[in-house]
């Protein structure tokens, strides 16, 4: 592993004479870092993503001429720093190399002590984007920044302000000069495919919220670091963008109070990236999809503004029932994997990014009919601008839309100034930096790539659990030794996947432990009330399901028929036999004449769930883009009530989005084998659309059961869908989990049951939200 090393820095300006000396202008501040050479040597030559990484900018065009944007060396940015790279003779030919780099301060403990570390994280854009956010150490802690800390007397002192905000660019470039001589003078290194390449190094992007934005840009806060809007009209039009060369020449020529006042510029600070060649700080601070977007715009903003409205327009007691009606709402959504549920409502303290994107699926069919239409509409352009923006790839028809949705949503949000919510505008920097989405897209591909919550998700790892193993007593030593045992045990276990040991070691010992781990993994995933699924490593493939590796029982179709009330049950199963024979039969047709089918008089393996993946890269996912969720069907649900998720079934490819979809309700999972073929299924009930376009106002379908107009059964009761089958996979046609949400027009339709949950009356009718799908 690399070594830590450590510098300190002193406050070097003059002390005061006649008055006491603040604790903070003595203080010396410990830098812990590593070599940032090293590491981006080693992530260079690391083999375990040898197939993903991308040696040269490139542009890549889908089957129709049109240009995509995806991982980081797609974009525009890299290119054109290739082209600079080019133009001089020593540099020619030289494979780019730009570290990217995030920071973001974190608390361990609300304990007293030290409890806040500012750790600085590191990658190379060279690596794919599925790779940076799986991290597989693509994302490697650079070292720990001081934080200067001084008592409330001096806190606002212009001499402390001044030298927290240096401190942290003087750290930066300190950290960096390692990497200084590689800037322009290339050198060779090994790369993961295990050839030698020359290599030039350059600043990449940085990934940091907004405050820590402005403290990159050296800007005031409140000012955009991208361009010259000024912070009381930050969405007017003319504003231009900034530039290293159009700030110098400012600093150049005005004095500090009109820089400040004028152009929002901290005039006597200078940014670490003008130490370095071919560096831009305004150029290469990156969209942050966790703070501008998710917790940003739509948790502090939209959220806390439907609050408000209601306040302003119901009074407060009025606007308390409707807000615990809107948790009543919240709450009444089953459970189901990828979904956070809010059981109690919206009533708790301290909310994460997990939580804000969980809401983000529930909110608009929550606050249905208790804002007004231009309100809902504007919450509606903002969530599709979020799940466009959260896409892996982009084209310049998603951009184009992506600006579109954009100005729906100002065009929208005028309400709320109309109604008394935000009646000074509209000059927020978070919602502001949306203006400049589609540009740094087409400079740094996909912004899923470059997020905050990458580098926040690093925390846990390289920060939080590390601590918590401590014995706090100087506990920084101490993380910083875990981290790097655990570089040494990554780098092993490459090592030894590089030379082919690990097949030395998966003898039938092994193997026997790797399947008791998997089981209880399994066991623990059927567990949780609240599994996110999982992120699935390896190329992108076709979706696919499997059923639960253990059967509950086993039954034959008669007792199924019983149990479930469903007597017609043994002639579906034979006219399910009817179309495997038949695979050329269409999924719509009509059902076969029973004399026509197989006669089947086996027993059926009832399970208690499947595992659904698929590629969602907008989710937890891995290198591929692939992710897992589990369905479950089970007649009791953690010692609770019976369980039994939705989905949805591809009936037509040819449809794009939710058209060529139906929304089912699966009520168990089975297999049978018949003639020595193995064919798993699942019993579902059908629900049907109540109208034929998607609602104009919050663009969600409406679905609700499929009942028989002349004896009100389910029509569910009377088809059965085959999910996955390892011998006949022609007939697959699931696509992914289904969250349903439940329609409360007026009154709540929902009941409790004694356990505490919600659950919905069977005439109900459901919202059903496809964010990943284009409608």
């Amino acid at each position: 592993g690399i070594k830590w090393d450590s510098f300190e820095l002193q406050y070097s300006g003059e002390l005061p004479v006649n008055a006491e000396t603040p604790e903070w202008m003595t203080k010396h501040y410990e830098v812990v870092f590593r070599d940032v050479r090293e590491l981006t040597r080693e992530m260079l030559a690391n083999p375990d993503y040898h197939a993903e990484v991308d040696i040269a900018p490139f542009r890549e065009f889908d089957t129709n001429g049109e240009r995509r944007f995806e991982d980081f060396m797609s974009g525009d940015w890299s290119w054109q720093q290739a082209d600079l790279i080019a133009q001089d003779p020593n540099t020619h030919g030289a494979m780019f190399v730009p570290w990217i780099m995030g920071s973001d301060k974190t608390t361990v403990s609300v304990a007293t002590g030290q409890n806040e570390y500012y750790p600085l994280y590191g990658s190379i854009g060279n690596v794919r984007n599925g790779v940076r956010r799986a991290h597989r150490d693509a994302l490697v802690l650079v070292g720990f920044l001081a934080i200067p800390k001084t008592d409330k007397k001096h806190a606002g002192d212009a001499k402390f302000r001044k030298f927290r905000r240096q401190l942290f660019h003087t750290s930066l470039s300190k950290i960096l000069q390692s990497l200084k001589p590689g800037m322009s003078t290339p050198e060779v290194a090994l790369c993961s495919d295990g050839h030698y390449r020359r290599v030039i190094y350059g600043l990449g992007p940085y990934i940091a919220d907004y405050p820590e934005q402005a403290l990159l840009a050296c800007i005031v806060q409140g000012w955009c670091p991208k361009c010259t809007a000024s912070a009381d009209k930050l969405d007017d039009a003319g504003a231009g963008r900034r530039s290293r060369e159009h700030t110098e020449t400012l600093v150049r020529e005005l004095e500090l109070g009109e820089l400040w006042e004028e152009y929002g510029l901290v005039g006597d600070l200078v940014p670490f990236t003008n130490d370095f060649p071919r560096a831009d700080i305004h150029e290469l601070l990156s969209p942050d999809l966790l703070h501008q977007l998710i917790k940003g715009t739509f948790k502090d903003h939209l959220v806390t503004w439907v609050e408000e409205y209601l306040v302003i327009e119901h009074g407060r007691p009025r606007a308390n029932e409707i807000l615990d009606d809107i948790d009543r709402r919240m709450a009444a959504v089953p459970p189901f994997s990828g979904l956070r549920r809010f059981p109690q409502g919206r009533g708790f303290k301290q909310w994460t990014g997990d939580d804000s994107k969980a809401l983000m699926k529930v909110w608009l069919p929550a606050i249905e009919g208790y804002v007004p239409r231009d309100m809902l509409r504007a919450c509606r352009a903002l969530l599709e601008f979020c799940y466009m923006a959260r896409q892996n790839v982009f084209v310049y028809a998603t951009l184009k839309k992506l600006d579109d949705t954009l100005t729906q949503f100002h065009t929208c949000r005028t309400i709320f100034q109309a109604c008394g919510v935000r009646p000074e505008g509209f000059s927020l920097p978070r919602q502001h930096s949306l203006v400049h989405y589609s540009r740094s897209i087409r400079l740094f591909g996909a912004p899923n790539g470059l997020c905050s919550s990458i580098t926040e998700s690093k925390h846990i790892k390289a920060v939080k659990e590390p601590w918590r193993r401590s014995n706090r007593y100087n506990a920084l030593s101490q993380i910083l030794t875990t981290n790097q045992r655990l570089d040494k045990l990554a780098a092993c276990r490459v090592d030894f996947a590089n030379r082919d040991s690990e097949a030395a070691l998966n003898n039938s010992h092994c193997n026997m432990s790797l399947t008791d781990l998997n089981d209880c993994r399994e066991n623990h995933n059927s567990r949780d009330p609240e599994d996110p699924g999982d992120d699935v490593d390896g190329p992108r493939h076709d979706a696919y399901v499997n059923l639960a590796r253990t059967p509950r029982r086993r039954l034959t179709s008669h007792e199924v028929a019983t149990e479930l009330g469903i007597p017609q049950f043994p002639n579906m199963v034979r006219r399910f036999l009817q179309d495997q024979i038949h695979p050329d039969r269409p999924f719509s047709s009509e059902i076969p004449l029973i004399t026509e089918c197989p006669s089947f008089r086996g027993k059926l393996s009832e399970y208690n769930s499947a595992a659904a993946t698929y590629y969602a890269p907008s989710d937890l996912s891995g290198t591929g883009g692939m992710h897992r969720e589990h369905i479950r069907a089970t007649l009791s649900w953690g010692n609770g009530p019976a369980r039994y998720d939705c989905m949805l079934v591809n009936v037509d490819p040819s449809l794009g989005g939710f058209r060529g979809l139906d929304a089912v309700r699966v009520r168990m999972f089975f297999s049978f084998e018949w003639k020595s073929v193995i064919y798993p299924c699942a019993l579902v009930e059908w629900y049907r659309r109540t109208a034929d376009e998607a609602s104009e106002d919050t663009g969600m379908w409406v679905v609700e059961r499929d009942l028989d107009a002349d004896t009100g059964e389910p029509v569910g009761n009377q088809d059965f869908a085959n999910y996955v089958d390892a011998h006949v996979t022609s007939l697959n046609h699931i696509n992914n989990k289904l969250d349903p949400i439940p329609i409360v027009p007026g009154m709540f339709l929902g009941y409790h049951h004694p356990s505490g949950e919600i659950h919905i009356d069977e005439t109900s009718s459901a919202w059903i939200s496809c964010p990943c799908l284009s409608v």
